[in-house]
């Protein structure tokens, strides 16, 4: 089976009207009626083409539905979002519910082999943006973990921008263990940082810690205009080998 033929639905006008229809009409609709949001930053988007890995702060159930509902649409639309497949894949009614709401693709954490390996860069190579959630699942207090290099791999081996988004208040709204937003509206900021590329020489734990420090001051700050120094990389040859994304909504 060809490569385009696996991932034709993540190229579908049908699936993506589907999916309009699940995120900006019943999934926006919902998480406006229980929640207070505030979105800043939506600037940094500003000349975003193509495909793109957006990497954000996980901690709640919330996190997805937020940043493909909060970002703009011409941002979101084409956006397919790692899963894990040991939790979104191990049941068919499951999947169909993620794959219509999220658009998602499985990944198979802590694997280099198997079904789903070199899916994340098959979809980027063909012009799919992704998002993954770098933690690699939720944070059960609320604290960021050290990110995993998976996207900024990917990111660095394809010369794509990394846009950086954090979460604010989605742990509190709606922590670990919970399956509805508390009452309330309780408030959420969604931050859209200046999106990241790789810069000259830049190696990848580098280019990985740059990242995650990129979220975290956001997200510690509340604010999506943080300092940090431009970037300014010239664009490089791919590299041959490519890692496979191991981060997903979990």
């Amino acid at each position: 089976m060809s490569e385009r033929r696996k991932t034709g639905r993540y190229h579908s006008r049908l699936h993506r009207w589907a999916r309009y229809v699940a995120q900006r009409g019943i999934l926006k609709t919902v998480l406006s009626t229980n929640l207070r949001i505030t979105v800043e930053g939506e600037r940094n988007l500003a000349g975003l083409d193509g495909p793109f890995i957006m990497v954000a702060n996980h901690s709640s159930h919330l996190d997805a539905p937020l940043c493909l509902t909060a970002l703009p649409y011409r941002v979101t639309k084409n956006v397919a979002t790692a899963a894990g497949a040991d939790y979104f894949y191990n049941a068919k009614w499951r999947s169909m519910l993620t794959s219509l709401f999220f658009n998602t693709y499985p990944v198979e954490r802590g694997k280099t082999r198997g079904k789903s390996a070199g899916l994340s860069v098959t979809l980027l190579r063909q012009g799919v943006p992704l998002l993954i959630f770098p933690e690699g699942t939720r944070a059960r207090t609320g604290e960021m973990a050290e990110f995993t290099p998976g996207a900024a791999a990917l990111a660095r081996a394809l010369r794509l921008p990394l846009v950086p988004v954090a979460l604010v208040g989605a742990h509190d709204a709606m922590p670990v263990g919970t399956f509805w937003p508390k009452p309330g509206r309780m408030p959420v900021k969604v931050l859209i940082g200046k999106p990241l590329r790789v810069r000259p020489g830049e190696k990848l734990p580098e280019f990985n810690t740059r990242a995650e420090a990129r979220v975290r001051a956001m997200h510690t700050m509340q604010t999506s205009y943080v300092l940090v120094p431009e970037d300014n990389a010239a664009p490089q040859p791919e590299h041959k080998d490519l890692p496979d994304a191991q981060e997903g909504i979990s």
